[in-house]
């Protein structure tokens, strides 16, 4: 069965571009121009397995979309592709909780592994699915970080993300190695990102004050987890 990709894209002749150089790629594609027409199906008809959304669309533009698409659906894996490039658009598009944000004009081979490398970490079974983290369980199939006080959604990324830090536990973790093996991209907004979903990730785990996550300048992070 072919992956099928949800394209949100207003510009006719780049919609049309893309929509036939994912399916020579072996992906399905239901490209819609009106972001209003998603809506009509996301709660009906919405069987898709990544979306690519544009930001820069007439009526609902590509955050707002992205923001209704993921209260219906949390784990639903997306990612921007726009031309808006400036570092305010890609942190909040992260903080939204795509998985990735990609400035147009791009390499098109880039892309589709980019859509590889997101369906690889939202289809590859983990071993181990729930941890006890002190005072905090972590249900990383269901996305579930739950705390006495309160349950927290995660994203894809930021699971991913986590799940790396536990296995790196009681270690000093370098930034590179968190960007070269975990998101196999090592740039200035991918560093940026990861302070974005670390200090996400601080917040979370903030009623548990064992827990250590602290930042070492020039060299990466410091992990202390009391893992049962």
């Amino acid at each position: 069965m072919k992956t099928k990709i949800l394209l949100v894209e207003d510009d006719a002749d780049f919609g049309l571009i893309l929509k036939h150089y994912l399916e020579l790629s072996d992906f399905e594609v239901l490209w819609f121009q009106n972001p209003e027409e998603v809506l009509e199906i996301l709660k009906s008809n919405f069987c898709f397995n990544i979306g690519i959304l544009d930001i820069m669309m007439p009526n609902i533009d590509g955050f707002s979309l992205a923001k209704i698409i993921l209260k219906e659906k949390p784990d639903f894996p997306l990612l921007f592709l726009s031309a808006k490039n400036q570092k305010i658009d890609r942190l909040t598009g992260l903080k939204i909780g795509a998985d990735d944000y990609i400035a147009k004009p791009c390499n098109p081979e880039e892309l589709i592994l980019r859509i590889k490398n997101i369906l690889k970490r939202v289809i590859s079974p983990t071993l181990e699915t729930n941890f006890k983290i002190g005072e905090y369980t972590l249900d990383s199939e269901k996305l579930l970080l739950t705390h006495s006080n309160e349950k927290v959604r995660l994203t894809i990324r930021e699971k991913d993300l986590l799940l790396y830090l536990l296995k790196q536990n009681k270690q000093t973790i370098k930034r590179d190695d968190i960007l070269d093996n975990l998101w196999e991209t090592n740039d200035y907004f991918t560093g940026r990102s990861l302070d974005v979903f670390i200090s996400r990730i601080r917040k979370y785990f903030r009623h548990d004050e064992q827990i250590k996550i602290q930042s070492i300048r020039g060299v990466g992070f410091e992990i202390d987890f009391p893992v049962e």
